[in-house]
């Protein structure tokens, strides 16, 4: 297993949409593995495979409970919606605030390619949404939501 490096936002590749996986072999594992290792070296609590460079439909996420690994990911239900802060650890230092569904049930095969569905609330649902937003060439950055008058005068005016 590996550490690879992580793509900033100034690299393309970020803005291609990923290719799905086809071969679940000694590869694709050896990928996963790596992408695992990098997460958590990294500190993150999600990676998408465009992220380390392969524009494949693999998806790594671990917001506490677990890790999962997610390959061909398709969100096919969700709901509810919450503001949040978000990061990325192709965008690193950067954050601000997204507007995500409270809960989504994610269809993914896992690394032998069997079909499984997963569902996840809050964080966890936050994160299944910034992943495959990446492998459909989407960022964070796209969907930010300008700070309220509110929050400026919070904040003293100085924004």
């Amino acid at each position: 297993m590996a550490i690879r490096k992580v793509v900033t936002v100034e690299d393309p590749i970020l803005r291609k949409t990923s290719r799905p996986v086809e071969r679940f072999n000694d590869k694709l594992w050896q990928l996963l593995d790596d992408m695992k290792d990098t997460m958590y070296k990294t500190q993150g609590v999600g990676l998408a495979a465009v992220q380390v460079g392969m524009l494949r439909r693999v998806v790594v996420v671990d917001v506490g409970d677990g890790y999962l690994e997610l390959i061909n990911p398709e969100i096919v239900e969700m709901s509810g919606e919450e503001i949040s802060e978000e990061g990325c650890l192709s965008l690193p230092g950067e954050s601000g605030k997204v507007k995500r569904p409270t809960y989504v049930k994610v269809k993914a095969q896992n690394r032998n390619g069997a079909w499984r569905m997963l569902e996840g609330t809050g964080l966890k649902a936050r994160c299944f949404c910034h992943e495959i937003d990446h492998l459909d060439g989407i960022l964070y950055i796209d969907k930010i939501i300008p700070e309220t008058a509110d929050d400026i005068l919070k904040a003293g005016g100085n924004k």
